[in-house]
Order: structure tokens, then C-alpha cells, then sequence
């Protein structure tokens, strides 16, 4: 079975240069600052991606309804 389809796993979506940039001015940090996720991750699989890119990932919740968190990616 390919983890990503199953229905628990957030849509991981790679965000372009100026979108990372966008988001490190706004929030007024450092690209090392972002939390992590490892290259290996499961959910990462068969995505075009090298260490350092930023994915945006969008998790439903019942009660906050949609979040968007953002994690950079590690060796």
C-alpha cells in the first residue's frame, strides 16, 4: 500500500523560492529555523525534491478545521 493515499495522510505540496521567501519574511526567521522532515520520509516518496526545499503541508481537523504547517527537508 502507498502511505500517501491513505486518507490520514496531509497533502505535502513543495513551495517555490519566492513562496519560502514570502514565508521567512513574514514570520521574520531563518529557513534553519522551519521545522524538519527527513528525505526519507514516507510521505515524501516519489516527490521532486532535494534537502533543503520547504514543503507546505495541509492537515484537516475537525475542530480547527484546516491548518498549514511547514517543515524543511533533511537529510
Amino acid at each position: 500500500m502507498d502511505v500517501r493515499d491513505h486518507r490520514l495522510v496531509p497533502e505535502h505540496r513543495k513551495m517555490s523560492e519566492e513562496e519560502v521567501e514570502e514565508l521567512l519574511q513574514k514570520h521574520d526567521i531563518e529557513k534553519e529555523n522551519l521545522p524538519r522532515i527527513k528525505s526519507n520520509d514516507s510521505a515524501l516518496k516519489q516527490k521532486d525534491f532535494e534537502v533543503g526545499d520547504v514543503f507546505e503541508i495541509t492537515r484537516s481537523s475537525p475542530t480547527a478545521g484546516e491548518t498549514t504547517y511547514y517543515r524543511r527537508v533533511v537529510e
